[in-house]
């Protein structure tokens, strides 16, 4: 044998062997079924839920501002105390009020003796007119008899007229002193109100949950508008997580609705909740060009989902702090119903041509109208071959969809890949039923 044959031989023998590798990895001749995994159309519960995100924060909170301004002089809490209605929590300088209170009890004292002495000044008023009025009627007699002169009868009518101007005088004095008095009074309150204003004590049972001031700093307060806010007392035993919730999805949630709430701080917890308040006005954010629209809900949180994580020891009522970040799943609706997979559905688009086949003539052809698209899976029959049934759906959650309508329960419909569903998988192909695990780590093979 030469060396050309056997060279020959060699090369036939390599053609052969490639030939067959590429036979079975489907390089050549007929290609390989495409691999699919499957789940029965069966029945399930449902529970359709609107995800959002937001911040805890107590159901009540009070931020405290002074109404007076001043140098804070006692300051006997701290961030975190927890206090009591009526408790002290900080004192500003009194110095100037007091004084000012010192002066409007001085001026009230005044006014005081200015009513008691107005009021001797109209008993003496009083009595002078009486004697005149004695007189003036005497007159009048002995005028009548011709016994007083017409100027003697004059200078008594003038005395009583005198007396009578004195008294009317007198009396409005005392009237005026009254007032005066009163005023004064008003002024001590104002001035005693304000001395107490002085002294801050909390207005709720709760925790010191911020604290903005130091012992020596001077704050504004003025009764007009807030002043500097020195502190927050808010109340844990009832927190809430304020989420906001896209105008799409607020529809979908009523007062009461249940919710299952995760909070970062808690790796690993759940707790439940239900919908306490649903804004009525809307929260818009972004620009006018991607403008978002959401209304703020708030979920109280259940304390029986985390009496677990108090410390026995411990005075506050809630493991939470204010401003931690959640995340909160509101169950808006639940059935019971036929359901698949929800990756399982897939749509179709169904286009005609506007005014059919386009004319010879035609420059271009006529555009044509895209049909809504319509919902579909793909159910296996017989021999591995697939039927492209088109469905109804109702709602959903984050595994299952609800049908209502093309199925009747017990099928076996196409549950992966997702990919093979949306793009490749149409109806009468002839397909290969693998366990969706094998799908998968044949998956993760090819992308190592």
């Amino acid at each position: 044998m030469g060396k050309t044959t056997k060279y020959i031989l060699i090369g036939l023998g390599s053609l052969i062997v490639l030939l067959i590798i590429a036979k079975a990895t489907g390089l050549i001749g007929k290609p390989p079924l495409t691999q699919v995994a499957t789940e029965k159309a069966d029945t399930r519960v449902i529970n359709e839920t609107v995800s959002a995100s937001g911040k805890i924060k107590p159901h009540v909170e009070v931020k405290i501002s002074p109404e007076v301004s001043g140098e804070v002089v006692e300051l006997p809490i701290k961030e975190g105390d927890v206090v009591k209605k009526g408790q002290l929590l900080c004192k500003i300088r009194p110095d100037i009020l007091k004084s000012g209170y010192d002066r409007a009890i001085a001026s009230y004292n005044t006014q005081k003796a200015s009513v008691g002495n107005s009021g001797q000044l109209l008993k003496q008023a009083q009595a002078t007119f009486d004697n005149q009025a004695g007189i003036f009627k005497r007159s009048q007699e002995l005028y009548k008899n011709k016994v007083l002169t017409v100027s003697e009868y004059e200078n008594a009518k003038a005395a009583y007229e005198g007396a009578k101007a004195s008294l009317e005088a007198a009396k409005q004095n005392v009237i005026g002193s009254q007032y005066g008095l009163a005023q004064s009074s008003a002024s001590v309150k104002e001035a005693q109100d304000n001395l107490a204003k002085t002294t801050i004590y909390s207005p709720v049972d709760g925790v010191v949950s911020k604290l903005s001031i130091e012992l020596g700093e001077r704050v504004l307060g003025t009764q007009q508008f807030a002043g500097t806010e020195i502190m927050t007392i808010s109340d844990l035993s009832k927190m809430d997580v304020n989420v906001d919730v896209n105008e799409n999805d607020i529809n979908r949630i009523s007062l009461g609705d249940s919710s299952n709430i995760e909070i970062d701080a808690f790796l690993g917890k759940k707790f439940t909740g239900v919908v306490s308040e649903i804004g009525s006005s809307a929260n818009v954010v972004g620009t006018t060009a991607d403008q978002v629209t959401n209304f703020t809900v708030k979920v109280r949180i259940n304390a029986d989902s985390y009496m677990s994580l108090l410390k026995k020891s411990a005075d506050n009522p809630s493991p939470f702090r204010p401003g931690l970040t959640a995340t909160v799943d509101i169950n808006t609706n639940q059935v019971k119903s036929l359901s698949v997979p929800i990756q399982s559905v897939t749509t179709r688009e169904e286009k005609k041509d506007q005014n059919g086949p386009p004319k010879k003539d035609d420059d271009k052809s006529k555009p044509s109208i895209t049909q809504p698209s319509k919902e579909y899976v793909f159910v296996l029959t017989a021999g591995n071959k697939l039927k492209q049934v088109q469905v109804t759906t109702g709602i959903q959650n984050d595994s299952y969809i609800q049908i209502l309508s093309g199925l009747k329960g017990g099928e076996e419909v196409v549950s992966a890949p997702y990919a093979a569903i949306t793009k490749t998988l149409a109806d009468g192909m002839i397909i290969e039923k693998v366990d969706k695990a094998k799908l998968f780590n044949a998956d993760n093979n090819k992308s190592n």
